[in-house]
């Protein structure tokens, strides 16, 4: 058995020479720009991208990181040919190499309008573009917001056409309108100005750019943009380039304009061509109304209506033949009535009266005669009553306490005084016996005052007392 030959060469590693050969590649092909088609394009939950650029014979795995991705001006899809920029790098965990990218573009221009037919079918076929989604502009506009850039010459020509027109007030929302920002922030302007409320919320709005590219107005072509114009409560006019150009937003706006300016005059009318009309319309119906008030004319003219007394002179007699039969006929109704009334009066006699009428009547008369001896007895029952009620409450008043000889004193309020000690501070006080009242002081070394004369006390009424057996009179 023969011993194999020795070598001198080192021994790796698999870690070491899938290190090695990414160090090589890394540094041979730092930076690499490739063409080809997109074929399974995958974003993962990190926001990482996974591609594969491919042509008829190769594929190429590619990688994008997630702050690259969100830097794209387009959404890569399956099928578009890009450009892609980066570094080659091997993947040792699978033994691939593959393609760092750090930027990728539509490869010319046919790529993107492949990209902007293919999004515009898709849109449509959400119903985007629909005329039944349209709304309708405003009339008069009192407030106009402009989604546009704060330095380009969109905004002057929109605010110079607005005040030769109609001058309405015109806020501005600075965007961008190219660049990879741009789509973002003009999505911000239409969204934000829906989300305004009260006198500022704008009736119209108008997004706009200058003419350019494919690639320069490429921002108005993105689906976020579509979406937030078709989504504005509030009426939208897009002017996007030149007359020639045309983007999505224009096919999802409310009205399209073919420049900045053309939008303008869309969003408010001429004031002076307004104030003609006016006129126009003024003076159009001040004829017509002279022509209806002359045809009117004319044809009463031509009807020869007779005078007012020829037609009044029938009617007057027919008043006058009416008034009269109308008292012969109230005279013959009443003599009919009366005739009737006699008729019933005679039947109504006494001796007409049915049998039991007049038994009933007979009893009738039969109660009144037992009523009255019972009336007259309930009445005397009453008043012996009220008599001894009378004299009870004449023994119990304080007259007849006054005329046994006590006497009320009284202060010059009239309050009672039931002590002496109360009177000996009274300087005044009035003293009522059953005949009239006087004045009395306390005693004191000077003579007593003069007494007044006796009041006359108005003489109690007597109650009356009905007399007993009196006649009550008869019930019928």
């Amino acid at each position: 058995m023969t011993d194999s030959p020795v070598s001198n060469q080192p021994e790796l590693t698999v870690s070491e020479l899938s290190a090695s050969l990414k160090r090589t590649i890394e540094s041979n092909f730092d930076h690499v720009r490739v063409r080809g088609e997109l074929g399974r394009v995958t974003i993962a939950r990190s926001g990482h991208m996974y591609a594969d650029i491919k042509d008829d014979k190769a594929v190429l795995n590619t990688v994008m990181w997630k702050g690259q991705v969100n830097a794209l001006s387009f959404r890569p899809e399956e099928g578009l040919e890009v450009i892609a920029e980066g570094k080659l790098s091997i993947y040792a965990g699978r033994s691939n190499y593959q393609m760092l990218a750090t930027t990728m573009r539509p490869a010319g221009a046919g790529a993107l309008m492949a990209l902007l037919e293919a999004r515009k079918k898709k849109l449509a076929a959400e119903g985007l573009f629909d005329e039944a989604h349209k709304k309708r502009l405003p009339f008069l506009p009192s407030t106009i917001g402009v989604v546009t850039s704060p330095t380009g010459a969109v905004i002057r020509d929109i605010l110079h056409r607005i005040a030769d027109r109609f001058p309405a007030r015109v806020i501005l929302w600075p965007a961008l309108v190219q660049g990879d920002l741009a789509a973002a922030q003009i999505e911000a302007g239409i969204r934000g100005f829906n989300a305004m409320t009260g006198a500022d919320r704008p009736d119209v709005l108008i997004v706009g750019r200058g003419g350019g590219s494919i690639e320069d107005l490429w921002p108005f072509n993105e689906e976020a943009v579509v979406r937030a114009a078709f989504e504005s409560e509030i009426p939208l006019i897009s002017a996007v380039g030149h007359e020639t150009d045309t983007t999505l937003i224009d096919y999802v706006s409310d009205a399209r304009a073919p420049t900045p300016t053309g939008a303008a005059e869309i969003a408010v009318p001429v004031r002076a061509d307004l104030a003609l009309a006016i006129e126009d319309y003024g003076a159009r119906l001040k004829r017509a109304l002279l022509t209806r008030t002359k045809q009117g004319r004319d044809r009463l003219r031509a009807a020869r209506l007779p005078r007012a007394d020829a037609i009044l002179t029938p009617k007057r007699q027919r008043f006058d033949y009416a008034d009269a039969q109308l008292k012969r006929g109230l005279l013959s109704a009443v003599d009919r009535k009366r005739i009737g009334l006699t008729r019933i009066s005679a039947r109504l006699r006494p001796e007409a009266l049915p049998a039991d009428l007049r038994r009933r009547r007979q009893r009738l008369r039969d109660i009144a005669v037992r009523a009255r001896p019972a009336l007259n007895r309930i009445v005397e029952r009453k008043s012996d009553r009220l008599a001894g009620a009378g004299k009870l409450l004449r023994t119990l008043s304080h007259e007849a306490t006054l005329e046994r000889g006590f006497a009320l004193v009284r202060a010059e309020g009239g309050k009672l005084i039931r002590s002496a000690g109360i009177a000996g501070r009274i300087a005044h006080m009035t003293l009522s016996f059953a005949d009239g009242d006087m004045v009395a002081t306390p005693l004191t070394d000077g003579p007593p005052p003069k007494a007044p004369k006796p009041s006359k006390r108005p003489e109690k009424k007597k109650s009356k007392t009905p007399v007993k057996g009196s006649d009550q009179g008869s019930l019928f």
